[in-house]
């Protein structure tokens, strides 16, 4: 008799949530290069110092650059609200995506209505009280992010109830998919007409939780930066960070006229308003310079000291792994690779990386460091760092790094060393262990029949997803789930939250690693 599937439990719910994040991040990092790139060309400052970059041409060109840098800025709320039922959605994806702008557009339509009603829209003062802002050109209430989601989960949820739904034979043209973004319509309208009654119950909260770590001053970042690196092997931690970037629990405050919520929402807007002289330190505080002493100088130096502790004999088949870490972490700002290194074999030496790179984010928030973005990377450091001007004591970076470097060489060294813990290279080889597959030509560089053998099978996977480095799975039987094998073939890391919820670490080829597991179980 087969097996029936596993039902979504709240857990993987949270992390299917977090994961959909990722495609308007990843816009917005781009963007914001763009951005940096493109506003600082254009300063008098660098015009200044740098002539020849003071003619029409390229001044078009940088202020074009600076424009298309604010796509994702401006239109961030409705991207998630795209997104978050594109990513949800195991079927008819390019319907849920659509119905996900169907339902952000009603919702704020029946806001109006009921504004209007109200007779608020017109009167200053009420407006004021309610946040009425244009919304895709719509008077509506500014619910930002937390409305998108809102609005991206319902979507979600109507998605996987109705786009298979079956209408009566005279009205079968508005059933299937094409009834979802009807019923969406429909169902944010109501919506639509309860937030203006809800909503500043839910901005209090958020303004709450904003109080709380203005109130803790240098140690907010702290927290948030030791928190954010905790909540990564769960998978959770996409959620505290647009807490964060994107709400009012980062922060709000006047940019050119206009009130702004949010750590990076602020910086973006400092960085496109002609206005800004500098970058306010609060908003930076939760940003890519908190990151930047643990990811350019921290990480590698536990590369490095994992390299010293591995076996005289296992150093140059480890070389590769550490150093493509590195790589990505430095460049990319990816750091899983490095992390799950050590995280299941040495959980304390993580919630000491998780300790540090807190202390990263404080201690750069104390020096007036005012580097912006998202990534934390050598990419951050350049543009929006040093192309910004010293301003923004860059300097200050390489510094900081190389302190933490020796700080994160020192601590792993010792602890491998004395706890004789089992990093990279430390294993005595066996003749009973998996032995790695030979990598296809021209494929991902991953076996992926091998892979499927050890996740138990097609039949055994229920859903298959991934994220920026992570399969993300759930499996019929988790005890089918060959974790040696696995990591015999590439895999970092496997982490089972439950007995049906798993994730794969692979690393940044990921998506390849996920295609070819698509297409052999299509086979």
């Amino acid at each position: 008799m087969a097996k029936s599937p596993a039902k979504s439990t709240i857990w993987e719910f949270l992390q299917s949530l977090g994961k959909t994040f990722m495609l308007p991040v990843a816009l917005l990092a781009f963007s914001g290069i763009l951005l940096g790139v493109g506003s600082s060309l254009t300063s008098d400052a660098v015009k200044q110092s740098m002539p020849f970059l003071d003619n029409m041409v390229l001044q078009l060109l940088f202020l074009w650059m600076t424009k298309v840098g604010l796509v994702a800025f401006i239109y961030l709320p409705v991207m998630f609200a795209v997104a978050i039922p594109l990513g949800l959605a195991r079927e008819e994806k390019g319907v849920a995506a659509f119905a996900g702008f169907v339902g952000y557009a009603a919702l704020n339509l029946s806001i109006n209505f009921y504004l209007t009603v109200a007779n608020v829209i017109g009167d200053g003062a009420a407006e004021k009280a309610y946040g009425v802002k244009s919304i895709l050109g719509i008077s509506s209430i500014d619910t930002g992010i937390l409305g998108a989601i809102i609005v991206g989960v319902i979507v979600a949820k109507l998605h996987a109830r109705f786009y298979t739904y079956r209408m009566p034979d005279a009205l079968a043209f508005f059933g299937g998919a094409r009834f979802v973004p009807i019923i969406t319509a429909l169902v944010l309208g109501v919506v639509g007409l309860v937030v203006p009654l809800v909503w500043p119950w839910f901005a209090a909260g958020i303004n709450g939780i904003g109080a709380v770590i203005s109130h803790a001053g240098p140690f907010g970042p702290f927290l948030f930066g030791t928190g954010e690196r905790l909540l990564l092997p769960l998978g959770l931690h996409h959620i505290l960070v647009a807490l964060i970037r994107f709400t009012e629990a980062g922060g709000t405050q006047l940019v050119c006229g206009n009130e702004v919520s949010g750590a990076l929402n602020i910086f973006y807007s400092e960085l496109s308003c002609a206005d800004t002289t500098g970058f306010s330190v609060s908003a930076t505080s939760f940003l890519s310079q908190g990151k930047m002493p643990a990811f350019l100088g921290g990480l590698p130096g536990a590369a490095l000291a994992m390299y010293h502790c591995a076996r005289p004999e296992n150093r140059g088949k480890i070389k590769a792994l550490l150093v493509s870490g590195v790589v990505a972490c430095v460049i990319g700002g990816i750091t899983e690779p490095l992390e799950f290194l050590f995280l299941f074999v040495a959980p304390v030496l993580y919630f000491i990386h998780a300790i540090l790179t807190g202390l990263g984010f404080m201690t750069m928030g104390l020096l007036g460091v005012t580097i912006g973005n998202t990534d934390g990377n050598l990419i951050d450091f350049l543009v929006f760092g040093v192309l910004q001007g010293t301003a923004t004591k860059w300097y200050l970076v390489p510094v900081v790094a190389g302190i933490w470097f020796a700080v994160y060489y020192g601590v792993f060294r010792f602890a491998i060393a004395r706890f004789n813990l089992k990093t990279p290279g430390r294993e005595i080889e066996s003749n009973d262990a998996p032995q790695p597959a030979g990598k296809p030509a021209g494929s991902s560089g991953y076996n992926g029949e091998i892979i499927l053998n050890a996740l138990g099978g097609a039949d055994n996977i229920l859903a298959l997803d991934n994220c920026i480095t992570r399969l993300r799975m759930s499996v019929q039987d988790m005890s089918r789930v060959d974790d040696k094998l696995l990591k015999a073939n590439g895999a970092i890391g496997v982490i089972k939250l439950d007995e049906h919820n798993l994730q794969v670490v692979i690393g940044p080829q990921v998506h390849l690693v996920k295609n070819q597991l698509q297409s052999l179980m299509g086979t």
